[in-house]
């Protein structure tokens, strides 16, 4: 009989799915939230030379969101342009990665409320002359990050070389090391390297005003309510601009 009750629920997970997967989600019945993030991309998400763990502005969102339910992040690193099919396939239950809001996007996930207003920004090498906005790209070999919209931007620019790398941060290594003469890439993260490493500069103005959002799977109303109304709560109540002011000290566009 033992037998016979074991494999009845063994073929219950196997047709339903179990806890965390196609039944009831870790967040609603353990208080666990998965969550999808690259975390190479500072200051939004990178990994803790001190813990090992993941951190910034993102992290920290989404942990005060998670705050506001009850909830423990679990964080599952993943790379940038394996982030959405990780998610459509249940590997974790949201995406908070510096993620723009994008048409393209909205077809296939949904969206929180926006929580940051980016855009994409040139970035060059400290000495560099020649190049002054993004009209000078033309003959010009440049840098993006596989899978973002600085890599979509890049590819409809005409006359230019575009190279896609796993990480930016691999992009300004190459254009450090003379290999490539550009680097196309979200204003904060860009100002941020600068600032860490001192050897580049922007060039012209913002080229794009971008929305940043949290991703859910179509399905999952509950859950995007919830980040929603979280989202509102932790603005109203100045928790949202603690956590700004910790992670940018930055101006809000280029000059």
């Amino acid at each position: 009989m033992k037998k016979i009750y074991c494999f009845i629920l063994m073929a219950a997970c196997f047709l339903y799915g179990c806890a965390g997967e196609k039944g009831t989600p870790l967040w609603e019945e353990k208080g666990i939230l998965r969550v999808g993030t690259d975390a190479t991309y500072p200051p939004f998400e990178l990994v803790s030379t001190n813990s090992g763990r993941p951190e910034g502005f993102d992290v920290d969102i989404i942990s005060a969101v998670c705050r506001v339910h009850d909830w423990q992040p679990e964080f599952i690193i993943t790379p940038f342009d394996g982030i959405i099919p990780g998610l459509k396939s249940r590997k974790y239950d949201c995406i908070v990665s510096a993620m723009t809001i994008t048409p393209q996007r909205e077809a296939i996930v949904s969206f929180s409320q926006p929580y940051y207003l980016a855009g994409q920004i040139v970035a060059v090498p400290l000495e560099d002359s020649v190049i002054m906005s993004v009209d000078d790209l033309r003959g010009r070999n440049v840098g993006v990050q596989l899978g973002t919209t600085g890599e979509r931007m890049a590819k409809s620019l005409k006359g230019l070389s575009v190279f896609s790398f796993d990480n930016i941060g691999a992009a300004f290594i190459d254009m450090e090391n003379g290999h490539i003469d550009a680097v196309l890439n979200d204003f904060p993260t860009t100002m941020e390297y600068i600032r860490r490493q001192g050897k580049a500069k922007t060039v012209g103005d913002l080229l794009s005003t971008e929305h940043y959002g949290i991703a859910v799977r179509k399905d999952d109303t509950v859950l995007l309510s919830k980040i929603d109304s979280a989202l509102t709560i932790i603005t109203e109540s100045g928790e949202y601009d603690r956590i700004y002011r910790r992670w940018f000290s930055i101006p809000d566009s280029a000059e």
